[in-house]
C-alpha cells in the first residue's frame, strides 16, 4: 500500500533531500533519491532534483511505494567461527560487513554468510535477521553471538537485558587523556540529523565504561566494555567526552588515520552458555589495520 504525504516548506534555502530527511525521518536520504528519481516526490506539481534548494511555502508532494520484501538466500561467503556448539556461534565479523540484510545491502551479509554455514538459526521476529541478538556496526570488526534455536534466543537476550554478559571494544580515539571512568549519558536520535545518534534528554539509557591504554601523539588506546548496547554507543560517548573515534565518519573529525571507517574492535565476548549456564569467553586480535596502526602510533607514543 502506497503512504502520500503533502508538506508545505516553512523555510528556504535546504537541499530537497536533507529538509525531507529531517521532515520525514523514516526515509533515509538515499531512499527519498530513489522516490524523487522515480518521479514520486513533486515541487509543486513538478518533478525535481534532490539538488533542488527548497523555498519557503514550496508545496512538496512524496509518494512512498512499498518496498519489495527482503528475501533470505544462503550465500557461500567464508565466516571466521570462534565457537560453535548446538545453541550458539561466535563469530569474528570482518570490518565492512553488514550483519543482517536491509534495504540498501539486501545481500552479501553476515546472515546470509550464516544461512549457508547452517539451517540452525533462531527464528527472528522481523524475519530478516535469524539468530542475530545483537548487532555491530559495519565499520566495526569482532565478536558477535548468535542463537541456532529460540531457547537460545531467549536466554541471550535476558542475559544481554540483565546486562550480565561481557562486550569489551578497543578503540583508537583523538585525543590524549589518562583516566578511566564511566560515560553514563542516555541516547537517541539526533533531533538534526537522523543519520546520527545523540546524547539527547530523553534518549535511552546508555553506559559506558572506559580505560586508557596507552596515548600516542594525537590519539589514544582506550578499552571500552559496554553496559548496555544503544545504537553507535561507543562512537557517541566518546565523541560526547571530546574524544571521537579515529576514522569515524559520523561522529569523528576529517583530518583522522587513514583506514576503511572506525578503528573500532569488539575484542572480548562472554556469556553464559544458554543450556548448561557455563560460563564461555572469548577474546579476538584486531584487524592487521588496526594493528599495523597501532604500531605506527607506538613509535610517538606519550609517555
Amino acid at each position: 500500500m502506497n503512504r502520500e504525504y503533502e508538506l508545505t516548506a516553512e523555510e528556504s534555502g535546504q537541499r530537497l533531500d536533507k529538509y525531507l530527511a529531517g521532515e520525514m525521518t523514516d526515509l533515509s536520504r538515499s531512499r527519498i533519491k530513489e522516490l524523487v528519481q522515480a518521479g514520486e516526490i513533486l515541487v509543486n506539481g513538478k518533478k525535481s532534483k534532490v539538488s533542488y534548494k527548497v523555498q519557503k511555502d514550496d508545496l512538496i508532494q512524496v509518494i512512498v511505494l512499498p518496498l519489495e520484501p527482503l528475501k533470505l538466500e544462503a550465500e557461500n561467503i567464508p565466516l571466521d567461527i570462534v565457537y560453535e556448539d548446538k545453541d550458539v556461534i561466535v563469530v569474528n565479523k570482518p570490518q565492512g560487513m553488514v550483519v543482517h540484510p536491509a534495504a540498501g545491502h539486501p545481500s552479501h551479509t553476515l546472515v546470509n554468510a550464516l544461512l549457508y554455514h547452517t539451517r540452525d538459526l533462531a527464528d527472528s521476529p522481523e524475519g530478516f535477521r535469524p539468530g542475530i541478538v545483537h548487532r555491530i556496526d559495519k565499520d566495526t570488526s569482532g565478536l558477535l553471538m548468535v542463537a541456532k534455536n529460540a531457547a537460545a534466543r531467549e536466554s541471550l537476550e535476558k542475559q544481554l537485558a540483565a546486562k550480565s554478559n561481557k562486550r569489551q571494544y578497543l578503540a583508537i580515539v583523538h585525543g590524549n587523556f589518562a583516566e578511566e571512568g564511566t560515560i553514563d549519558a542516555p541516547i537517541g536520535r539526533n533531533p538534526k540529523d537522523r543519520k546520527q545518534m545523540a546524547v539527547v534528554e530523553k534518549g535511552k539509557s546508555a553506559v559506558t565504561h572506559f580505560k586508557v591504554l596507552e596515548q600516542y601523539q594525537g590519539y589514544s588506546l582506550v578499552e571500552c566494555q559496554l553496559e548496555t548496547g544503544r545504537t553507535h554507543q561507543i562512537r557517541v560517548h566518546m565523541a560526547y567526552i571530546g574524544h571521537p573515534l579515529a576514522g569515524d565518519p559520523l561522529y569523528g573529525p576529517r583530518k583522522t588515520l587513514p583506514g576503511h571507517g572506525q578503528f573500532l574492535h569488539a575484542k572480548t565476548l562472554g556469556f553464559e552458555q544458554p543450556s548448561t549456564g557455563e560460563w564461555l569467553e572469548f577474546s579476538v586480535q584486531p584487524p592487521e589495520i588496526f594493528q599495523q596502526t597501532v604500531a605506527d602510533l607506538r613509535k610517538k607514543r606519550v609517555k
